[in-house]
């Protein structure tokens, strides 16, 4: 059988309006090349979620690539130049949601994983985990294929996401790691008042802006050796007020945390809840808080998947890739937990933007990549 064009599949993926978590008919677009490969393909649908697990092979070992065709809402409709869903080429650029964020790393490796196991098939298996839950709430996306995986007895043992990872130049960087994130809600509760009588009221806005300047100034680290400094960020701050001659009894705000591997969610939430009470205290006001941990923030160690992968980004590209853990979180915080995983993609310029696209010939490249990164693993494996 012939692989198919990564190119033509990206632009089919496209045309699939797959804002999360519809499926809209992608996970068909990619069973149908991977089955004439011979690839086993099932589907895992939970929670409203479609997910499509495919595997050549029955041996170990077992290299697996990641991806999701899912995409975001596309905004403003008819601020884009072609329409969203189109996927259509023009002077050798790719246009639609998800050009970048990542039908085509989706489309990249399933051309490449169908072109290796027919034209090189290895001594082991090539396993697709492609999730319709990556850009919501990925509860019952790479999380539901792996419960079924370890229900099944089936495993990786290296993994290579298809994310965007490349800020400007094609190749110059793959991510061996992830921040972690935890988000924060703060209410503050106070007594309401007339402002012309604040000894009568207890004004929860002094407390609350007092705990986000403590927690806004503390250092939380200066970087480890594998990443920069973690942050905290203020994202939202509201009282809904209306009145310039009422104290509130009430004040809201929120925060982000992207955290390296010198802390734990579980550290951080402590340590929030611990500032709160100590500023509650002095206060007289109630402060509550909320969190919800997204990501553990994960190191691979340099080996032997982040050497298979740069050497296939030298081979085609002359350069390679710097190792980072820059970024936001991914479904690699998942599959870690499995295995060692890395991510390499495009350039992300685009992603999630009016007007997403992407050349022609980083897709095509991209390909290329990902079926040298299979002979390199599978070569030393």
């Amino acid at each position: 059988m012939t692989a198919p064009d990564p190119v033509a599949l990206s632009a089919d993926l496209i045309r699939c309006a797959s804002v999360t978590p519809e499926e809209a008919g992608a996970l068909d677009v990619i069973r149908a090349p991977l089955e004439a490969a011979g690839f086993r393909c099932t589907r895992i649908d939970r929670g409203g979620v479609s997910n499509l697990y495919a595997r050549w092979g029955s041996e170990a070992p077992v290299f697996g690539f990641n991806g999701h065709v899912d995409v975001v809402p596309v905004g403003d409709e008819a601020a884009w130049t072609r329409p969203p869903f189109s996927g259509e080429i023009a002077d050798g650029v790719l246009w639609g949601r998800g050009a970048q964020d990542m039908k085509t790393g989706v489309a990249a490796f399933v051309a490449a994983a169908c072109r290796f196991v027919t034209e090189t098939p290895p001594k082991g298996s090539v396993a697709l985990l492609i999730t319709g839950d990556e850009e919501g709430p990925a509860e019952d996306g790479t999380v539901a294929i792996l419960d079924w995986m370890a229900a099944n007895g089936e495993r990786v043992d290296a993994c290579l996401v298809g994310e965007p990872t490349c800020p400007e130049t094609m190749g110059e960087m793959m991510k061996i790691g992830r921040r972690g994130s935890i988000n924060a809600w703060i209410t503050a509760r106070g007594r309401q008042g007339h402002v012309a009588y604040p000894h009568k009221a207890n004004n929860p806005l002094p407390a609350l802006v007092h705990l986000l300047d403590r927690l806004s100034r503390h250092e939380l680290d200066q970087g480890t050796a594998h990443f920069q400094p973690s942050t905290l960020a203020v994202t939202s701050i509201d009282v809904g007020n209306p009145a310039s001659n009422v104290i509130p009894s009430e004040g809201r705000a929120a925060l982000n945390i992207r955290f390296n591997d010198a802390h734990t969610g579980a550290g951080l939430d402590a340590w929030l809840r611990s500032v709160a009470a100590e500023v509650a205290a002095f206060s007289g006001v109630e402060l509550e808080v909320k969190t919800r941990i997204s990501g553990e923030s994960f190191i691979t160690e340099p080996g032997a998947l982040s050497d298979a992968v740069s050497a296939a980004v030298k081979s085609e590209l002359g350069i390679a890739p710097d190792l980072s853990t820059s970024g936001g979180t991914s479904d690699a915080r998942f599959m870690r937990a499995m295995c060692p995983v890395v991510e390499f993609g495009l350039v992300g310029d685009a992603m999630h933007q009016v007007d997403e696209r992407t050349p022609v010939e980083q897709v095509e490249t991209l390909c290329a990549i990902y079926a040298r990164a299979l002979g390199e693993w599978f070569r030393k494996a």
